[in-house]
């Protein structure tokens, strides 16, 4: 007799087994059919952008009585009403470019869009993101240039002992060049938001990509860090809160970050700036360490107190010649105004010097995203003869 190698005789059994299995049955039998799943309805597209700039909200909510959109541009708040399939809409516009932010409020509940899986990163998320670009492209939009890389890290805080998160944007051609080092800019953002913020919100990244292009920036690699160093605002408040965050950047964030990546030494290559909460945060630290920031900024800031950057307060010329830049910038509709102009007043009874910058425009994105920009363009210029 023949002998078949093994391998032969499985695929045989094999096939004889499928072969079998593949047999028409002889008898029908439907007692254990799966039941089919209902259809359910279409899914709601929303936000839908019109060529003209008109946007078609959507959401549907059977037993809702009233339905709003509420957005960020003007005339934002619109009623929408309900169709036969139990989706209420409304079309609105034109809008002006930009990335704006909106939400629905259903029966008197503030919610998300649910169709626009764009949401704005905050600690309580509750608005979503109308992304309508400029023609031309404005700063803040993608445009066809060389674009950086932001990468995302989590890492152990010794200073808080918890995990945390951070971002890091390189700029255009960083892994392609390794022998190129680079300064650092420390980017903060306010006290609704997170680490995340400013690049899905803020659009920082396509910031630094378009002013490089143009040749109106530095390359830089920046840092944003999540400003909740507190695990809650009990004992302490706000104060507290800098005070931890301040730990955490010094003791883990900047060696972590300064190992990892290719930075230039020394604070002339070192900027910290933050908005709101994040303006405060940078205004303490980089006044009380001018040492190791050279360039300083507050957008909208939630400034510091005269206690709490006292010294370089008291030595003025000290921190002149440490400082490069000392950068603050504040909306003539925004709730901190008074407060950023007692601390200008303050840094001129001082003899501190700064660049105030008071414009258009209230506490609010479309402000930072400029404030941003103008910042960047001043930043680790080389100095002047």
């Amino acid at each position: 007799m023949t002998r078949l190698p093994l391998l032969a005789l499985v695929v045989i059994s094999l096939a004889g087994s499928l072969a079998h299995a593949q047999a028409p049955a002889t008898t029908s039998n439907t007692t254990n059919a799966v039941p089919r799943r209902p259809q359910g309805p279409p899914p709601v597209r929303s936000a839908e952008i019109a060529e003209d700039r008109k946007v078609t909200f959507r959401i549907r909510a059977q037993k809702a009585t009233e339905v709003l959109v509420n957005g960020q541009w003007p005339n934002g708040r619109a009623s929408m009403t309900k169709d036969t399939n139990d989706v209420w809409s409304v079309t609105v516009g034109p809008i002006d470019p930009g990335v704006w932010e909106y939400s629905f409020q259903v029966d008197g509940v503030g919610m998300i869009d649910p169709a626009n899986p764009a949401i704005k990163p905050m600690r309580e998320p509750r608005t979503s993101i109308l992304h309508l670009p400029g023609q031309p492209p404005l700063i803040h939009d993608f445009r066809d240039v060389p674009h950086g890389v932001v990468r995302q890290h989590t890492y152990r805080s010794q200073a808080l002992s918890r995990l945390r998160e951070l971002a890091v944007y390189t700029p255009p051609g960083y892994d392609q060049n390794p022998g190129n080092l680079y300064p650092l800019l420390v980017l903060q953002h306010g006290s609704g938001d997170n680490q995340a913020t400013w690049v899905a919100h803020g659009k920082a990244h396509w910031i630094f990509d378009n002013l490089i292009a143009e040749n109106r920036a530095q390359p830089m690699v920046v840092v944003m860090l999540d400003g909740h160093a507190a695990v809650s605002s009990g004992a302490g408040g706000p104060q507290n809160n800098t005070a931890l965050f301040e730990r955490d950047l010094l003791e883990d964030v900047l060696p972590l970050v300064e190992k990892a990546y290719r930075l230039k030494p020394g604070p002339e290559n070192r900027g910290i700036v933050g908005l709101s909460m994040g303006g405060g945060q940078s205004l303490t630290i980089g006044l009380n360490h001018s040492d190791r920031f050279a360039w300083v900024g507050g957008f909208s800031a939630s400034v510091p107190s005269k206690e709490s950057v006292a010294a370089s307060l008291d030595n003025a010329a000290t921190t002149n010649a440490r400082l490069k830049l000392l950068w603050i910038a504040c909306g003539k509709d925004d709730f901190l105004l008074r407060r950023n102009e007692e601390f200008i007043a303050l840094l001129k009874e001082r003899n501190v010097r700064h660049d105030w910058r008071l414009t258009e425009g209230n506490h609010s994105w479309p402000v930072w995203r400029t404030y941003l920009a103008d910042f960047t363009t001043l930043l680790f210029q080389p100095s002047k003869p």
